[in-house]
């Protein structure tokens, strides 16, 4: 690989909306500092195999890495395309391996939507602001922060960790963790669990904190959907035009209302939410109890049921001729093991005549609220916040422990962030003006340093 690249500097221009010299601390913490750094190495991933790259930022993790005595591996998938992964030997052998892994890639972003240069790493009322600052280089920078604690204070980690920085987990991660998982398993011999991404974080029921603990994700299937008809003159009387075939398909896919279906977790979930509130599960519906999680709805409400968004158009190539051919792009997210159900559902609802083909297709899962593992994060989080219970979530978008999976490893979301009540984190990921606040990456820090001090 090549040498160790500098940190980019921050963007400067006289439009740059930059932080004042007050908004800067004088001194920040370790967390804020790496994921500061990370934010200004733009990883973009536009998806279909187009990207950035993540080798300069997976460089710079890979130096922080040796420089705690570490033997980081670089693997690149395809040029520009680097993941990477250390192990760390823990104090007790007999004790299974933990993956504790993130991911270096970020989705797109349009500075002129966004208040701050987006991949300058502003730091401005007491938030770090940019791309990657919530998906996902604040768990990347306190995984970074956290283990260089655990090996100050102790020498090593109760037990082995297994610490991986992935590529290309915003495009289902075929050129990451997949790629890893397929073509280098032995790097993550004898782990048996995995913490990453969208979980950990704080949400206000009824003016009470709670933590939301991903214990599963949803399956995810993305779609084209393409429509034939015949090519002409745009002046024409033309009944066989494929835009207007597609854009029908799309309207009725975009508008048809899934039904509400409970997994274990989410019903799990529906009635500690209903405790917390002290109302009847059987008199207030879910998506009344997802609502009355505030700003954590948005991901609840889309657990309970399948979801199938049209994200994507494209058709045509001049203004006077009807083309042939038309396609939409599709996001579905169905509960996991029904994602052959959906399709041919998804099929029946655009009709026979639209083709679906399938761009990418990775599983679903859910893993019991119990077990060690969980008993450890519930009481690490009890310690630094008492009282404050920790619920099970289905994620309603996906992580690379699907990949993981396919290892047997059970993956759980456990980025712990402490959050105030009126910041709509769910929004955060892939949103503009994406930011995470100063003190909550500390807590974070301080929080994962002490699961992976005695787990």
């Amino acid at each position: 690989m090549a040498s160790f690249p500098n940190v980019p500097p921050a963007p400067h221009s006289a439009d740059s909306a930059g932080p004042s010299r007050e908004d800067v601390p004088q001194k920040l913490d370790l967390t804020a500092e790496i994921a500061r750094d990370l934010i200004r190495f733009d990883t973009t991933n536009y998806g279909e195999g187009r990207s950035n790259g993540e080798t300069d930022a997976a460089e710079y993790v890979a130096e922080k890495l040796r420089a705690l005595g570490l033997a980081p591996q670089l693997f690149d998938s395809e040029p520009g395309r680097t993941s990477v992964v250390a192990r760390v030997k823990g104090r007790d052998a007999s004790r299974p391996a933990l993956v504790v892994h993130g991911h270096l890639d970020v989705v797109p972003a349009d500075a002129a939507n966004w208040s701050v240069d987006p991949f300058a790493g502003v730091i401005k009322d007491g938030l770090l602001w940019g791309r990657g600052a919530v998906d996902m280089k604040n768990m990347d920078a306190m995984i970074l922060a956290s283990l260089q604690d655990v090996i100050s204070a102790h020498g090593a980690p109760e037990r082995d960790l297994i610490i991986a920085f992935f590529a290309d987990e915003e495009a289902g991660g075929v050129l990451g963790s997949h790629f890893l998982v397929n073509e280098h398993p032995h790097l993550f011999h004898g782990a048996t669990e995995a913490i990453s991404e969208v979980g950990g974080y704080s949400i206000t029921l009824g003016g009470k904190r709670a933590y939301l603990l991903q214990t599963g994700e949803k399956a995810l299937i993305w779609v084209k959907l393409v429509a034939r008809g015949e090519a002409g003159h745009g002046s024409r009387m033309h009944p066989n035009n494929a835009i207007t075939r597609l854009a029908e398909a799309v309207a009725r896919l975009g508008r048809h209302e899934w039904p509400i279906r409970l997994t274990d977790t989410t019903e799990q979930l529906l009635g500690e939410i209903a405790r917390i509130l002290d109302v009847d599960p059987q008199r207030v519906g879910p998506d009344e109890l997802a609502l009355a999680t505030g700003t954590a709805a948005g991901f609840i409400q889309a657990s309970l049921r399948t979801t199938a968004n049209p994200t994507g158009l494209a058709a045509g190539y001049k203004h006077n001729v009807i083309p042939d051919t038309a396609q939409a792009l599709i996001d579905i997210r169905s509960l996991p093991g029904e994602e052959d159900l959906v399709l041919a559902q998804i099929q029946e609802i655009v009709g026979s005549d639209i083709e679906i083909v399938t761009m990418h297709r990775d599983i679903g899962l859910e893993t019991e609220f119990r077990g060690p593992l969980i008993e450890a994060v519930v009481s690490t989080l009890e310690r630094h916040d008492p009282g404050a219970p920790v619920l099970p979530y289905l994620l309603s978008a996906g992580t690379d422990n699907k990949a993981l999976s396919t290892l047997g490893i059970k993956g759980y979301g456990f980025a712990p962030l402490r959050l105030p009540a009126d910041l709509d984190f769910p929004a955060m990921f892939h949103g503009v003006d994406e930011r995470v606040p100063l003190d909550a990456l500390v807590f974070g820090r301080q929080v994962l340093t002490d699961l992976l001090s005695n787990y």
